[in-house]
């Protein structure tokens, strides 16, 4: 027992910085806001009122699934798609790597009239 006890916390820490490195592909449609969850689904998106679609979906900085209410008054930078009713969907806190990314736009218009490249994760203004 104590055998594998050890031999899985080794996988573990093994694994821990392949983990680290993970890169996450967003959408060309993901916006970046800052949002503060105050009693789910009731969210604060950029200062103003904003709420979460059913099945939202919130992914932590290691981009595993959290609930909202875990998130109650913590403000974070976030990128974050909107659903045809405009409720938030998908939700993703962001690493300080990912918050170094500039630019990314703040608004569907700017996401318009941007250039997206998905592969390198970058926005260029025309």
């Amino acid at each position: 027992m104590i055998r594998c006890v050890t031999l899985l916390a080794a996988s573990l820490i093994a694994a821990a910085p392949a983990s680290a490195q993970f890169a996450r592909n967003f959408p060309a449609s993901a916006l970046r806001g800052e949002m503060t969850v105050l009693q789910p689904p009731e969210v604060l998106l950029n200062g103003r009122s904003a709420r979460l679609a059913p099945g939202s979906r919130i992914r932590d900085e290691n981009n595993l699934l959290v609930m909202s209410g875990a998130l109650a008054q913590r403000k974070a930078v976030v990128h974050y798609t909107l659903d045809n009713a405009g409720l938030l969907l998908d939700v993703w806190l962001l690493t300080p790597a990912e918050r170094a990314r500039q630019p990314w736009p703040v608004t569907p218009a700017q996401a318009q009239t941007w250039l997206f490249d998905p592969v390198g994760q970058t926005w260029r203004r025309p």
